[in-house]
C-alpha cells in the first residue's frame, strides 16, 4: 500500500521541475517488455544494457546471475541503475519461472537465419527479450523454454553484434512500434505511483532520515 500523503510530503521537498521530469518520464515507461540479461560476463556490457532500458522506457531488467554475478558498472550506467528496476535470478529456470507467471511470452535472440526478423515481429502479449554471454550466447536451456526466437537481420559478414549493441537495436525497434500499437502497454496508476515515492526517495538527500523525521513528528503531531 502506497503512503499517498508520504508521497505528497516527499514530493514537496522536490522542485517542479523535477517533479513534472518524474511524471513525463512515467508516462513513457512500461512493464509490458522487459529485458533478461542471461550471464553477461564484461561489466561495461551489463551497465550499457541498464542504460538502454532506461533510454527506451523499460522499466524491469532481469539478469541471471548463475557464473559470473552481477556486474553493473555505476559510472558506464550513468545513473541509470537508479530509475530501472534491476532484479537478479540465480538460475535461467528462477527467472523463466518467475516471467511465466507474470504472463510473459519468452523470447529469445540468436542469429539463427531461422529465428523471426526483427522488424516482422509483432508484439501481441507481455514479452520476455532474453539475451545472452557474449561468446556463446544463449544457454540451451533457454532456447528450448523459448516460445519464439528472434533475430537481428544482417547483410555484412559479421555473424553478430556486441551485446549490449542488440539490446539498444532491438529496443528502439519494438518500443517505437509498441507505442505506435493500440495494446495498453503504459504503468498503471499503483505502479506509477509506486515509482514516484521511490524515485523521491532516491532523489533526495537523507530520506531516510526525513521519512523517519516525517512519522515521528509531522504524522503523530496532526
Amino acid at each position: 500500500m502506497i503512503d499517498k500523503n508520504l508521497l505528497t510530503y516527499l514530493e514537496s521537498l522536490l522542485t517542479p521541475q523535477r517533479k513534472e521530469r518524474f511524471l513525463e518520464v512515467l508516462g513513457l515507461r512500461t512493464n509490458f517488455l522487459t529485458v533478461v540479461a542471461e550471464d553477461v560476463f564484461q561489466m561495461h556490457n551489463a551497465s550499457a544494457i541498464v542504460r538502454s532500458c532506461d533510454v527506451f522506457g523499460i522499466q524491469q531488467l532481469h539478469l541471471i546471475v548463475d557464473r559470473f554475478g552481477n556486474r553493473i558498472d555505476k559510472n558506464i550506467a550513468v545513473g541509470a541503475q537508479q530509475w530501472v528496476d534491476i532484479n537478479s535470478y540465480k538460475n535461467a529456470a528462477e527467472c523463466i519461472g518467475y516471467l511465466r507467471d507474470q504472463g510473459c511470452r519468452i523470447v529469445a535472440t540468436t542469429p539463427s537465419p531461422e529465428a523471426i526478423d526483427l522488424n516482422a515481429y509483432n508484439l501481441n502479449q507481455k514479452t520476455a527479450i532474453f539475451f545472452g554471454t557474449e561468446k556463446e550466447g544463449l544457454s540451451h536451456e533457454v532456447l528450448e523454454a523459448a516460445d519464439d526466437t528472434l533475430q537481428i537481420p544482417m547483410v555484412g559478414f559479421s555473424e553478430s553484434l556486441n551485446v549490449s549493441v542488440s539490446v539498444a537495436i532491438i529496443l528502439q525497434v519494438l518500443t517505437a512500434k509498441l507505442r505506435e500499437s493500440e495494446i495498453s502497454w503504459h504503468l498503471n496508476e499503483k505502479e506509477i505511483l509506486a515509482k514516484r515515492l521511490d524515485w523521491a526517495k532516491k532523489t533526495i538527500k537523507n530520506s531516510d532520515q526525513i521519512i523517519e523525521r516525517y512519522y515521528s513528528e509531522i504524522v503523530r503531531s496532526s
